[in-house]
Formats: C-alpha cells, structure tokens, sequence
C-alpha cells in the first residue's frame, strides 16, 4: 500500500544525500542498511523517480535527486525554524525577508519600522527594495510587499490593510502664487499638474464631490513614475499633485507646500502589506508582519 505521509522517508533520504552510501547513513541513523534501502526504494516509487545512481561503493544523486533534495532541506529548514519559534517564549529568528515598498513612503515610514522590527534578531537579513511600480511578488521572489489603493489580482495574495490615509491636493505657494489658487474641479483643467505613469503611482485622482467619490483626469503636464520625485516637482513649483498626506505632511506643515481644493478632499487611500499565500508562513516573515501590524497600531503609518 502507498505510504500515505508526504514525510515519509524524508529524513533517511536527506542523511543518505549527505553520505558516501547506504552503510554510512545506516551507521548515522542507527539503522541497517537494509531498512535505508528499503526506506529510499518506497519513496522513489511514491515519487515516481530514480533519486540515486547506485555503485558497489558510492551513492550520488541523480538530476532529479538534487532538485528533490534542495526542496527538502528548505521544507526541514523552515519547520525546524516553526518548531524553535513555538517551543521557546524568545525565538531566535535567522534567514533573508525580501520586502518590496513604494520609494517615498518606504523610505521615510516603513524603513525605520523594519529597522526596530528586525534590531532584537541580528539573524534576520533584510533584502529591501523600493520601487513606484507594481511587482509580481512570485516572479520576483518578494515574501512581503507595502502597497497603496485597490488591490488587483489577490486570488494567489494575503492581504493585511495596515492603514487609511486622505489624499491631498496641494502645491508650492511660488506656484499658486504664479497660477492662482484652484477652487473648483473644473478649475484643474487650466492647470499644470503633476501626475503618475502607467507603471508607477495613479495618473488618475479620486475626489469626494458632495459626498460622491469621482474620477477625474488632470492635465498630464509632467509624469513621473516616482512618489518621491512626485513631492519634489511639487515643491520645486511644478504644478498641482494630489498624493498621501503622509508623503506631505512635513512639507504641508512648515509652509513648503499648500493645500487646495479642500472641499473635494476626503478621499482615502488604503495601505495594505501583503505576500503569496501558502499553506504555512514561514516564522520570520509571520514576525515582520507581526511587527507591521503592531507599528500600525501605533498610527506609524497614517
């Protein structure tokens, strides 16, 4: 009858892959080589694949052998990694957590979270990357991603929103005072305004119009695929940009950029971490988005 376990075999064929033969991983297990045979055997035909080319002194592995065995040395890396993390009220969290961010948010928000999220673990690795445009987290091997707005295409993601935030209107006061201060929507069509591109941060803003929220296309004098070169066109008197308050907020709040159009405001934005979905998530990817929730908590994101 077919051994039913995935498991089976697993740890006999791992200790044989590592050993010159079937006698040397018999002596390691405490086993007789008979039974490591007969262990093998059982899972290449469950499996349906010849895992070792056998000799009289020597065992190696064959093609498919070093594929099966690379999966199983992560699978064993990552449930003795859940069962340290369960057993011990401290776990010590070792191994490299991609995380992918927008540029401006990232850096000024999400880095100094993960900065004190990953500090009690000096195992942990971080591979960060910051980017305005939308990656394909199984494609490029991202365990977690930050994004802003609408999620698309969720059926293979898990999604946790973090964080709400208005979006603004504003621009430099040397530009409002060289143009004229908007008032109303139709008004934007006479301005020069500062927008995303099709791989980066929305060409299109959203407003609340009596209490409606709409879509409306502003002039695409300048576009740019960054969120960070987004506020600094602004502020260099580019034109209007509508972004997150937390992109602005420092620059609103000491004079360096101004709000406008302040009835159509209130829509939000939300902010979601989010990562492939898997039937079991790894410890150390589980604790930073542990660690981003907590932050969010907090309001460190809003």
């Amino acid at each position: 009858m077919q051994d039913l376990d995935p498991l089976a075999g697993i740890t006999v064929f791992v200790t044989t892959a590592h050993s010159d033969n079937f006698t040397q991983a018999a002596d390691r297990l405490g086993l007789t080589k008979s039974a490591v045979g007969k262990s093998i055997a059982r899972l290449e035909d469950r499996l349906g694949a010849k895992l070792f080319h056998r000799t009289t002194r020597l065992t190696r592995l064959t093609a498919d052998g070093e594929a099966y065995l690379a999966a199983c040395t992560s699978a064993m890396q990552e449930i003795t990694a859940a069962q340290a993390t369960l057993s011990s009220g401290n776990p010590v969290l070792k191994g490299r957590v991609h995380i992918d961010m927008p540029v401006a948010f990232g850096r000024r928000v999400v880095l100094p979270a993960l900065v004190q999220i990953a500090r009690p673990h000096p195992g942990l690795q971080l591979s960060l990357t910051f980017t305005d445009a939308t990656s394909d987290l199984l494609a490029d091997d991202v365990d977690i991603a930050i994004r802003f707005g609408a999620l698309k295409d969720t059926g293979h993601l898990v999604a946790r929103r973090l964080a709400t935030q208005p979006r603004v209107i504003c621009a430099s006061p040397g530009y409002l005072r060289e143009h004229g201060e908007p008032t109303h929507l139709a008004e934007i069509a006479g301005h020069r305004c500062v927008v995303g591109a099709l791989r980066g941060p929305p060409m299109v803003w959203l407003v609340r119009d009596q209490g409606v929220e709409k879509r409306i296309t502003p002039p695409a004098t300048h576009q740019i695929s960054d969120g960070e070169a987004m506020v600094d066109a602004a502020l260099q008197g580019l034109g209007l940009a509508q972004l997150p308050i937390s992109m602005v907020r420092d620059q609103v709040g000491d004079g360096r950029l101004r709000l406008v159009l302040h009835q159509y405001a209130g829509s939000q934005i939300d902010i979601h971490a989010i990562w492939p979905q898997r039937a079991h998530l790894s410890p150390r990817v589980r604790y930073i988005v542990d660690g981003l929730v907590a932050c969010a908590a907090q309001g460190r994101f809003n």
